[in-house]
């Protein structure tokens, strides 16, 4: 059994990366589709879900993870700016507030007829932000690629004045829980896993 990451992003694979588990990447290419009516957790465990579909479809032996991470402010969902207006928007909009960042986590394994989803939440404060300060940082560029416009591995760092919950789930990956339901679910420990395909 092979393990693949469903997911593209930089910040999954060195957070996956930075365990002993051997792992290969294949993006999924769902559309990520919110539905009216849904709430924040159920359309995050969704795509999560879809996206570990899409690829364990296709690899039915292996074990596939999924992983979809979503801002939530006030139980609306802030995507991705469309571009530096929309991004200054949604930093102003966060700034002295308290919003969550929750992330849908799948794990599939069809060949068993194995899935799991799960979500973590964690709670995010922002400074209150001059003027000055959300220019500057829409100015980095950063923003226009993150949901809700900000990145905390990166120049985000600085806009946050707490956080309450997982730092990991933030950046996209909540390690500690995806490594309890690798455990729970198929005996897989990140402190002692080499490669398993052997």
């Amino acid at each position: 059994m092979d393990i693949i990451l469903a997911s593209a992003s930089p910040r999954r694979k060195e957070i996956l990366g930075n365990t002993k588990l051997k792992f290969s990447i294949i993006k999924s290419d769902i559309d990520e589709v919110i539905y009216e009516g849904e709430s924040p957790t159920q359309a995050v465990m969704r795509l999560a879900f879809e996206k570990c579909m899409d690829i364990a479809s296709k690899h039915e032996q292996d074990l596939v993870i999924g992983a979809d991470t979503i801002v939530v402010l006030d139980d609306k969902i802030l995507g991705k700016p469309k571009d530096e207006k929309e991004a200054y928007d949604m930093i102003k909009s966060l700034s002295n507030n308290t919003h969550q960042v929750i992330t849908g986590i799948s794990l599939i394994n069809l060949g068993n007829n194995k899935k799991v989803i799960d979500y973590v939440v964690s709670n995010v404060k922002f400074k209150d932000l001059s003027e000055e300060d959300i220019i500057d940082y829409i100015n980095t560029k950063e923003s226009l690629d993150k949901a809700g416009a900000y990145g905390i591995q990166g120049y985000g760092a600085m806009l946050v004045e707490e956080i309450r919950g997982d730092y990991f789930n933030i950046v996209g990956l909540p390690i500690s829980r995806l490594s309890d339901l690798l455990k729970k679910y198929f005996c897989i420990n990140l402190f002692m896993e080499g490669d398993l395909s052997e």
